[in-house]
């Protein structure tokens, strides 16, 4: 079984998610000519990065009555749809989430669990923190998602790979920074480092969508990438434009990859979980919250 996906690397304007919600559509449709079976756009696409105090006024609901998810939802029918956007809860809470949508239906949100409050990010002064990392069913498969801090932590990974995530979605709105001896940023460089690492380490294929574009300052360059279960490369969108990358899946590359590399088969998570509640029960515990 194959999955055709399109990337939708996108340059999103600053808490106009009207104007963003009409890109999305032409992207949505442009991606379904072509045949794509899902469509994959970056973290907070329906309304930019740096809010600060627009988050309550760009809040949305994942549900048919919202203005802004009802078109989405009525596109998911003919084909998958993942949207970053702020999700307001019935608490009047903000999250940064992400949303699977297939069918006309919501089929998981995940709300980020790591948000970065170092250095230029200011995330955790503004939006509150999710608290679960669950992996979830697919038409083409069992996915999980992860936004941007938290794929640079290797436990939710890990979760979602003992949940039975296959196929991982990462989606991004990460400012590069960093100059070194490669032709990329660091950061960059780094992050395609380190999920090539994870599509190696949990033989899954990984599925990153990082945004374009320049916003207050903050550069985001792009490169958005696929890798497969042996972590090769299979598709790589450009830096620095906004495009629309297709890649075709090989879902079989799963069963020919673990048979090869049997790390899922071996992975010894009672242990695991022996060796945590150790750590973190003893007194004067240095493993952080």
């Amino acid at each position: 079984m194959n999955l055709k996906l399109a990337l939708a690397q996108v340059n999103t304007k600053l808490g106009v998610v009207e104007s963003n919600l009409d890109k999305h559509l032409l992207q949505i449709k442009a991606a379904q000519k072509e045949g794509a079976q899902l469509v994959v756009f970056p973290e907070l696409s329906l309304t930019g990065y740096g809010l600060q105090d627009l988050v309550p006024t760009v809040a949305h609901s994942a549900d048919p009555e919202d203005p802004i998810f009802n078109p989405l939802l009525e596109a998911s029918r003919d084909i998958d749809i993942v949207v970053g956007f702020v999700e307001e809860d019935i608490r009047n809470r903000f999250f940064i989430s992400s949303a699977y949508l297939s069918e006309g239906l919501v089929s998981h949100i995940h709300r980020k669990v790591y948000l970065p409050t170092y250095g230029l990010f200011d995330e955790g002064r503004f939006f509150a923190w999710g608290d679960s990392t669950r992996a979830f069913n697919t038409r083409f498969g069992r996915m999980g998602m992860l936004i941007c801090e938290d794929f640079w932590h290797v436990s939710p990974p890990y979760l979602l790979w003992l949940d039975g995530a296959d196929i991982f979605i990462f989606i991004s709105a990460s400012p590069g920074r960093g100059l070194s001896s490669a032709p990329q940023l660091s950061t960059v460089h780094w992050v395609e480092s380190i999920n090539r690492a994870y599509a190696s380490i949990f033989t899954s294929i990984v599925i990153h969508c990082n945004r374009v574009g320049y916003e207050d300052g903050l550069h985001f360059s792009g490169g958005s990438t696929v890798y497969d279960p042996d972590g090769d490369l299979l598709a790589q969108a450009p830096y620095d434009q906004e495009s629309l990358t297709f890649c075709e899946i090989d879902l079989n590359q799963l069963h020919r990859s673990r048979s090869r590399l049997p790390l899922l088969r071996d992975e010894r998570t009672a242990l695991t979980q022996r060796e945590l509640n150790r750590i973190l029960n003893r007194d004067g515990s240095s493993s952080g919250r």
